[in-house]
């Protein structure tokens, strides 16, 4: 997989997806905010201001104020590959959200969802 192919997808054209995966299984778009918020240190201005400049993958993630510390508590299986073992940290981050918003449209509890 060419990961510089991945990091240029404007996020703005993945964020309605992951709100419309979770809205399928009856979550809602503030869920999916909250996983975005706790994993990045985004709030609601700082995240639809990415938006609006269509940012790519690779900004949204070097300009967020602070991924969460417990990230490293994210493990399984995504894309058929294990979150725990990307060598490559931006394509991790990607990955990170990417599981995130799988447990979430699977019905996980958000506690668990966020590591509490």
């Amino acid at each position: 997989m060419n990961n510089e192919r991945v990091y240029k997808i404007i996020f703005a054209s993945v964020y309605p997806l992951y709100i419309k995966k979770a809205e399928r299984k009856g979550r809602t778009k503030a869920e999916v905010d909250e996983i975005i918020f706790w994993l990045t240190g985004y709030n609601k201005q700082t995240l639809h201001k990415q938006i609006n400049n269509k940012s790519d993958f690779k900004s949204f993630f070097d300009q967020a104020p602070q991924i969460n510390p417990n990230v490293s508590k994210i493990t399984g299986v995504i894309c058929g590959y294990r979150v725990e073992e990307i060598e490559d940290k931006l394509m991790q981050k990607i990955r990170y959200l990417d599981k995130l918003v799988d447990e979430l449209a699977k019905g996980k509890p958000m506690e668990k969802i966020l590591r509490n």
